[in-house]
């Protein structure tokens, strides 16, 4: 979600705007628990009120910091020590994540174990393994309410008949929500139409007071999203991830470990046929990392333990390093043996750039801004994923939102906007998609 913040990647720009309004705060915006504290000792300091001149600023100072005194910080337990953030693993399960950027031994240990567990179960169907069939890899990006558009092209596609049943999904952010119902195929359809198009701001987040968000991990609450993640992230879709798993698939989600600055790989199906009466748990808080805005919606905390030691990872949105990817761009996929090899990436995002005027406030400069950053770093990604697939003699082939589409949003997540992008990139979806075999960066200008 995080690259949403661009005028045309719909996201958290308009929860920012918003909550930034709230700057201009008057007593009530404190919320009723405070205002009733405020008010109280307000009425307390009442003999402030004679003090003459400078004074008079300690005198509201002293009002604030009262009016503040019932909140309280977040807290956490110790981050993992830097020489031992390789070794933490979540619930002690093995291959259950890794680092994008870090050693390709466990990269190269999960892939070539999905390769044998693939063949086993050709070999089960009576189907032959001297020669390997395609393989389809799927990556999903982030975008907000943008995913609305992978939605609707994966359902499209289905009903072409034309979608694979593909190898490897990844996602990242509104990527991750979708990743594992495309993961599992033409099946869980339905759900992901449910999802993208009954999706509103208030079932994402609620806007915090002033004084909440002073001492608190985020601007908004994201309790709504948690909620609605917990509502379809259930023990039936893990348990359907591990049945594929061990039919040699892959389902990876990112997320960035904040403490130590990286991007990280969860590999879901290794959690789910872990059997660890933890592991929906763990399942459903990645999904929630992965869609974390750093500073918008809280960050969430994941336990790990080292040597009897307890710590804890705090991961956001895998956003903040990347938009998307296909596989680390060190490990080369041509290792894995001689196979066609076909990667079809989905930008939910539109990947011109799109004039507006910028008002010349603190927080539309700055929302403006990290749009324009994270508009520049997906189409970076973009490049990377084609020149990566290019040296490893894969197909490449991406879907992004065209400027053919020209619904304009009113508002955060807004119902109207996101059905008319699921239609938008249904239609797309049922003529197979319309991939482009290069980047638009790459493209021949018009």
């Amino acid at each position: 979600m995080l690259d949403g913040l661009g005028e045309h990647a719909v996201g958290i720009d308009g929860v920012l705007v918003a909550l930034a309004d709230r700057a201009n705060v008057k007593v009530g915006d404190l919320g009723d628990e405070h205002e009733r504290t405020y008010s109280k000792k307000r009425a307390s300091v009442s003999w402030l009120q004679s003090i003459p001149g400078e004074r008079r600023v300690i005198r509201w100072i002293v009002i604030a910091c009262l009016a503040l005194a019932g909140c309280s910080v977040p807290q956490r337990g110790p981050a993992v020590p830097l020489d031992h953030v390789e070794q933490a693993m979540p619930l002690g399960i093995a291959n259950v994540r890794f680092f994008a950027d870090g050693s390709l031994e466990p990269m190269i240990r999960v892939a070539t174990q999905a390769v044998d567990r693939e063949k086993a179960a050709l070999q089960a169907a009576g189907r032959p393994t001297r020669s390997m069939p395609s393989a389809y890899y799927l990556a999903v990006s982030g975008g907000g309410a943008n995913g609305a558009f992978g939605a609707g092209l994966l359902n499209g596609w289905s009903r072409s008949g034309q979608r694979p049943t593909f190898n490897v999904v990844t996602g990242i952010s509104t990527g991750a929500l979708i990743a594992p119902f495309a993961f599992l195929g033409a099946s869980h359809d339905d759900a992901l139409r449910e999802i993208y198009t009954s999706m509103s701001a208030d079932r994402i987040f609620r806007r915090r007071s002033l004084a909440a968000i002073m001492f608190s991990d985020a601007l908004a609450d994201a309790t709504p999203l948690a909620e609605t993640i917990d509502k379809y992230a259930d023990q039936p879709l893990l348990d359907a991830i591990g049945r594929e798993y061990e039919k040699g698939r892959l389902l990876l989600i990112g997320t960035t470990d904040l403490d130590a600055q990286r991007p990280v790989i969860w590999n879901i199906g290794a959690l789910a046929v872990s059997r660890h009466p933890q592991a929906l748990d763990l399942f459903r808080r990645i999904l929630r990392a992965s869609t974390a805005i750093p500073g918008a919606f809280q960050p969430v905390l994941i336990d790990v333990e080292i040597d009897g030691r307890k710590f804890q990872e705090m991961h956001v949105d895998g956003g903040a390093i990347a938009q998307l990817f296909l596989y680390p761009s060190s490990f080369e996929v041509g290792r894995m043996g001689e196979r066609a090899r076909h990667a079809y990436i989905i930008r939910n995002a539109r990947v011109d750039a799109r004039h507006s005027e910028t008002e010349p406030r603190t927080i539309n400069i700055a929302v403006r801004a990290v749009g324009t950053m994270l508009t520049a770093s997906g189409n970076n990604d973009l490049l990377l994923t084609y020149f990566v697939s290019r040296r490893d003699g894969v197909d490449y082939n991406l879907a992004f939102i065209g400027p053919d589409f020209g619904e304009v949003r009113s508002g955060e997540f807004e119902p109207a906007y996101m059905q008319a992008l699921y239609d938008y990139g249904y239609r797309r979806g049922a003529l197979g998609g319309l991939w482009y075999k290069v980047p638009p960066a790459l493209a021949p200008q018009q």
